[in-house]
């Protein structure tokens, strides 16, 4: 692969299975730098299993290539793979009492840029990313997630995106439990932390948040694949419709094949 023309971002084959089932059937992705993919499709159809693949997740048998800006990161363990600048947003953070949310800001930095940052910088940039999400700065100072309600703890992956500047985010159902304020303020969010030098996937069940973060580019998973790939407008279409017809139509082409 030629590295200059290389996506930010590209699978090839990717299957998943979780003890032994296959859950995950061969998915071919390529994001491009700039470019923010919207994956849609029903409950139990793959979705965040194949995000949590793409990040390493130990506990699923991954078979295929996946590639970041060009290098092949399939063998990496996933504190690799955000070291080299892919970002995991998760459906339900996890709350880590005992480790402050500075800290914890500042070792991921650390982490990322291979490099300690100095105190006085990286509460200079710290501070600026608290007010680009309007969160109150004494947040820097709680337990990480501890006490959090939803829209916080969203709102606090949303500022690790902005501070650690990954070359691929991945997100994961990002706008689930939030109402309309957080919902306005972390997709402006995601807007302002995706560059013209990075990608986006963001996994969601519901159009909502794509009124406000208007993707390149709408995935449909359905059983384990993408089934279906246009514009915004199929996102549209599918806020109309539903995913039940769509369904129909892979079955009927799978049955077709058998």
């Amino acid at each position: 692969m030629n590295r200059e023309d290389a996506p930010v971002f590209s699978c090839r084959d990717v299957h998943v299975a979780v003890e032994g089932k296959e859950i995950v059937k061969g998915v071919d992705l390529e994001i491009r730098a700039g470019e923010k993919h919207a994956l849609m499709g029903p409950n139990g159809s793959g979705k965040s299993t194949l995000v949590a693949a793409l990040m390493g997740h130990p506990s699923l048998q991954v078979s295929g290539e996946i590639f970041l800006a060009g290098e092949p990161v399939t063998q990496l363990e996933p504190d690799e793979r955000a070291r080299r600048g892919m970002f995991l947003g998760f459906q339900y953070p996890v709350a880590v009492p005992g480790v402050s949310v500075a800290n914890f800001l500042r070792a991921a930095l650390k982490a990322r840029r291979g490099e300690e940052i100095p105190v006085r910088a990286f509460r200079k940039e710290m501070q600026a990313a608290f007010a680009a999400l309007e969160m109150n700065p004494d947040f820097a100072g709680r337990y990480l997630n501890d006490g959090f309600s939803g829209g916080e703890k969203k709102r606090l992956e949303i500022l690790q995106m902005l501070l650690l500047k990954p070359v691929l985010t991945l997100l994961d159902e990002t706008d689930s439990g939030l109402d309309i304020d957080a919902l306005k303020i972390v997709a402006t969010g995601i807007d302002r932390a995706a560059g013209p030098d990075n990608g986006v996937l963001l996994v969601t069940h519901y159009q909502r948040i794509l009124e406000h973060i208007k993707p390149d580019v709408v995935h449909v998973f359905i059983d384990g694949r993408i089934a279906r790939t246009g514009g915004p407008e199929l996102a549209r279409e599918l806020e109309e419709r539903g995913y039940e017809w769509l369904e129909q139509e892979v079955a009927a082409v799978a049955g077709g094949e058998s």
